[in-house]
């Protein structure tokens, strides 16, 4: 399987540009982002020193987040946040931009927390508008929308991957488009309590995306007890060939990629 280094978690003791070299040089060819702006629409020398540092690297943007709000301050995503969508909508034709720049063809879409004081069915009904629209606009480039399961965060709905595949269901019986995917981040999964062997039993044809973590603590492969290599080659035996993102914790210091010449 083809990893790819998420450099939003990985060597942030380094500049981004820094991180994107130094996964060149431990052998990846792949890095994957959340969203790395400070707003929602970045301005154009701000893409072009994205793309320009991405080429130095010799690395290929094969995943991007949307906006997801304040991430450090708890937020999870604007998709189903009353009074967000404006800002959504603006970053999609961010992504668009960048997409379009690097050839980058697969985008998560973080679900967003459920509101104080704002009715759930009027959440969800702007999520499934919401993700319409950015499932239509990444169309024409062959893109992806990511649906994800998150853990730690108890006001995020989607924590199974049967909720998440509900949403991308609904999405496309209400609205249309088919471009969407289920996340599979077997961390969160775990995490939550789904079974995970069961997911990759029956929805591995359903998976756009894998993304991998130890478990407890979230760290490297090989500092907790998941079987992740099992989940691997089930994934790969039922026909995943997608690429697997490292979205993981590692000290500062150590070298993150270690595992992979053990």
């Amino acid at each position: 399987m083809r990893y790819t280094a998420n450099c939003s978690i990985l060597l942030t003791d380094l500049p981004l540009a820094q991180r994107f070299q130094a996964v060149h040089r431990a052998g990846l060819t792949g890095v994957e982002l959340w969203w790395p702006f400070d707003r929602p629409a970045p301005e154009p020398d701000q893409v072009a020193a994205l793309t320009a540092w991405l080429d130095q690297a010799e690395v290929e943007l094969t995943g991007l987040n949307f906006d997801a709000g304040d991430m450090a301050g708890g937020d999870r995503g604007l998709v189903s946040w009353p009074g967000r969508s404006e800002r959504f909508r603006a970053n999609v034709e961010a992504v668009v931009a960048i997409a379009r720049a690097t050839g980058c063809r697969f985008f998560n879409a973080l679900y967003g927390l459920r509101q104080p004081g704002c009715d759930t069915v009027q959440q969800d009904d702007l999520a499934i508008d919401n993700l319409a629209w950015a499932a239509k606009a990444v169309e024409p480039l062959g893109g992806t929308i990511l649906v994800e399961p998150v853990s730690g965060a108890p006001d995020y709905p989607l924590k199974t991957a049967a909720q998440a595949l509900a949403v991308i269901d609904r999405v496309k019986a209400e609205r249309g488009p088919d471009n969407l995917g289920l996340l599979l981040d077997v961390y969160h999964l775990a995490s939550n309590g789904d079974d995970v062997d069961a997911v990759i039993a029956s929805q591995a044809d359903r998976v756009a995306h894998v993304q991998i973590a130890d478990l407890p603590g979230r760290g490297a492969p090989g500092t907790g007890q998941a079987p992740l290599q099992r989940w691997l080659g089930d994934l790969e035996r039922a026909g995943y060939d997608g690429a697997v993102g490292l979205e993981y914790v590692s000290p500062p210091g150590l070298d993150p990629f270690a595992w992979l010449s053990a």
